[in-house]
């Protein structure tokens, strides 16, 4: 005897195989839903493969590395050394008017413990900066060795070591995110692995090279779209909708952040490193650098809206499959509605919080209000945020409406179920496989 279901027989044929098929008007509107989606992801799709064919960097060596080359020879390597002595002295500043800036230095013997100096013990003199960090007998740090000295190799301090308590924390949150969201954890750490791939091995290069930031970060940003997003939430049409909402951010943030930078006469030299890559290479286009790092800081937020907006309105679709498509919009804004009130704080404050050492600087300048706020290194931070602000709101009602019409237009089936959800319907991905075979007609 087959199992029993609680549906209604209006809605049920797309689990049972022996039930008759649906209108022909449905399978009409599913098929054009269909065609929908492949009319926009196809092009995209390709667009993106042929940008990073022709954008993927050459391997030649950029002006920048030439110069860093010059200015970091060949010789200069790096190695690990621990503390086995630590002997602070004073070395107390003038600080203007009688007063004195109490600093306290330190002179340190390392053991070197790897490379050609393995084994060696070398004098450090530590700046006070470093010393108020704290330092102990045992610590280990990262040594530069200048090998190109006349007398011998030459250490210098670089850096702490930290290698085990990053490594241990990665490992953590990998074990967290995978006992938490089980495959699906997995699926999005191999997606935030491919997207520092391309970050990394694209992007990067590609900037380095001089080719130009909008159209670099753009491919580079929808490559790691398409990947992060079907590989973190399966291929659904649940999933397309959020990938439609997320290009969409992607091209709106583009296109306002051009607008934004060129209106504004953004420059982009606005902190040490900028300065610090115009003197390796004075022709790279630090305007432009600026719209790159807004496309790709507005990544991890769209992902976050579009995905949430589309499993909103399936969710929707799925308690009442009868709902037709405006009355299904209007439930998914009033859950979008909240989300953009969160997500518009989430957005201010995180800028706020990296810029919060230039905020404090600007605090203590005494200057007028609307002049520090149109300064060019807040006025970036400024349009970052309204550019970014503007295409996650505007993001949300677009996510929405491609959502609602693909979830009518599929009939009363849904894609986008969850594992309950299927279970409930006899055999565990029975509809998905239902739903599938009817796509394919």
């Amino acid at each position: 005897m087959p199992p029993s279901h609680s549906h209604s027989a209006g809605h049920s044929h797309g689990t049972d195989p022996d039930a008759p098929p649906p209108p022909p008007e449905v399978l009409a509107r599913r098929r054009r839903a269909v065609q929908l989606m492949l009319f926009l992801l196809v092009p995209v799709g390709l667009a993106t493969i042929v940008g990073l064919v022709v954008l993927w960097p050459s391997g030649e060596t950029s002006a920048a590395q030439e110069a860093v080359e010059v200015q970091f020879p060949a010789g200069t390597t790096y190695a690990d050394g621990r503390v086995v002595s630590v002997d602070p002295y004073d070395c107390s500043q003038p600080a203007g008017e009688g007063e004195v800036r109490e600093l306290t230095c330190a002179s340190v013997v390392v053991e070197v413990l790897e490379g050609e100096g393995a084994g060696e013990y070398e004098q450090l003199d530590l700046l006070p900066e470093v010393y108020a960090a704290g330092v102990e007998v045992g610590d280990v740090f990262v040594l530069t060795r200048d090998g190109g000295t006349e007398g011998g190799a030459t250490y210098s301090f670089s850096d702490y070591e930290r290698t085990t308590p990053m490594v241990l924390f990665a490992i953590f949150f990998a074990v967290v995110v995978a006992a938490v969201a089980r495959l699906r954890g997995v699926a999005a750490l191999l997606g935030l692995a491919f997207a520092f791939v391309v970050l990394l091995q694209f992007m990067l290069p590609g900037l380095l090279a001089g080719e130009s930031p909008l159209l670099v970060t753009l491919v580079g940003s929808a490559a790691i779209m398409f990947a992060v997003l079907y590989l973190a939430h399966g291929f659904s049409a649940r999933t397309t909708t959020a990938l439609v909402g997320t290009l969409f951010g992607l091209a709106l943030v583009a296109v306002l952040g051009e607008i934004g930078v060129r209106t504004a006469r953004l420059t982009g030299l606005t902190s040490e490193e900028t300065v610090q890559l115009q003197g390796y290479d004075p022709g790279l286009d630090f305007s432009g650098l600026v719209i790159a790092g807004i496309v790709v800081a507005g990544l991890g937020v769209l992902n976050d809206v579009t995905i949430t907006q589309a499993s909103a309105i399936w969710q929707l679709h799925e308690v009442d499959p009868a709902m037709g498509w405006g009355r299904l919009y209007r439930r998914g804004m009033t859950v979008g509605r909240d989300h953009i009130a969160s997500t518009v704080y989430t957005v201010v404050f995180a800028y706020a919080g990296a810029a919060l050492p230039l905020l404090l600087l600007f605090e203590l300048y005494s200057r007028p209000a609307g002049i520090t706020l149109t300064s060019s290194a807040v006025a970036e931070e400024v349009i970052r945020t309204l550019v970014g602000g503007v295409a996650l709101v505007l993001a949300v009602p677009v996510t929405t409406a491609v959502g609602a019409f693909f979830a009518t237009a599929s009939g009363t089936e849904t894609d986008a179920m969850s594992d309950d959800a299927m279970s409930d319907k006899g055999t565990p991905g029975r509809g998905l496989a239902a739903l599938r075979s009817r796509l394919a007609r």
